[in-house]
């Protein structure tokens, strides 16, 4: 496979994101979803609607969300639609955007996984058949269970439904909140569960996908995380491919050639949840190669 083009600048004004946009040259055309993470109740670290706001209104984008697979007892308030909507308004979301949570709805979409190593279908949100174009707008940081969280994190966790979320964590055992958590999984067959879901979303969008990766507020826990740790090492800027196993493969080379003293604490995070595995097991199933051509658009 050919090298992926992933164009990066450390320049991580609000701005800069259309700058990429137009060096790719790849238009997102008819009504355009924009999957971000919107940011768990009490997070201090999730992309600001501010920050993405001038890419979003570049495309004409419509905000899409999923709700979550986890309830208060584990600090969730986006488990359900209601609560989730409330959040989405605390967070400024709703008075700058259309926001379409995607599995307010059911029955969820089912895509057919191929030659899948875990999971035979993924379960998303079925108003994602609305959309003909797809911006995928990561923050990338640490994550508690897949050790970093990028572009395959959300087309995977992201873009499922939240009976999809279950099944994904469960590794295709259970799509039941109540005891997806409970069930016995082998850790690298939930990261390649992952990599199967992320397949499938890729593949729907086909060639009208686009992935911005933002390395800001580098925590090692997740925007899913009610309460966060604090950014460890200092932002390194933006990237963006219509390639998101070479985006995120981009984007851990930079964390761990990084000379930041903050540097040791991801990495430790990524490497303790194997969370490169995730990035192998897409490149294994040849939606993307982690091999990329980086094109600093500074320069």
């Amino acid at each position: 496979m050919e090298k992926s083009k992933v164009y990066f600048t450390k320049d991580t004004g609000s701005k800069s994101l259309v700058r990429l946009y137009e060096a790719l040259g790849k238009e997102l055309t008819g009504n355009v979803a924009v999957k971000l993470h919107s940011g768990e109740k009490g997070n201090q670290n999730f992309l600001r609607p501010e920050f993405v706001k001038p890419i979003i209104d570049k495309v004409n984008g419509t905000v899409v969300e999923c709700n979550t697979a986890y309830g208060h007892d584990m600090g969730g308030h986006r488990f359900n639609t209601e609560s989730h909507r409330r959040v989405l308004k605390e967070h400024g979301w709703t008075e700058n955007f259309d926001v379409d949570i995607l599995d307010a709805e059911g029955p969820d979409l089912v895509l057919d996984v191929t030659n899948g190593k875990i999971l035979k279908e993924n379960y998303v949100g079925k108003d994602i058949d609305k959309y003909g174009s797809l911006l995928v707008l990561s923050h990338f940081k640490g994550h508690p269970m897949g050790g970093f969280g990028g572009a395959l994190k959300q087309l995977s966790i992201g873009v499922a439904s939240s009976d999809g979320k279950c099944w994904i964590h469960s590794t295709g055992k259970s799509k039941d909140m109540k005891d997806c958590w409970e069930i016995p999984i082998e850790h690298d067959e939930f990261l390649e569960a992952m990599a199967d879901a992320a397949q499938t979303v890729h593949n729907y969008f086909k060639d009208h996908v686009v992935y911005i990766n933002a390395l800001v507020n580098l925590s090692v826990d997740c925007d899913c995380c009610h309460v966060a740790e604090d950014p460890c090492m200092k932002d390194i800027g933006i990237m963006i491919s219509t390639d998101p196993v070479a985006i995120d493969q981009a984007c851990l080379d930079m964390v761990y050639n990084s000379t930041d003293p903050g540097r040791d604490h991801l990495v430790e995070r990524i490497e303790s949840r194997n969370g490169r595995h995730t990035v192998d097991a897409a490149a294994a199933l040849g939606f993307g190669t982690k091999e990329y051509e980086l094109i600093d658009i500074d320069k």
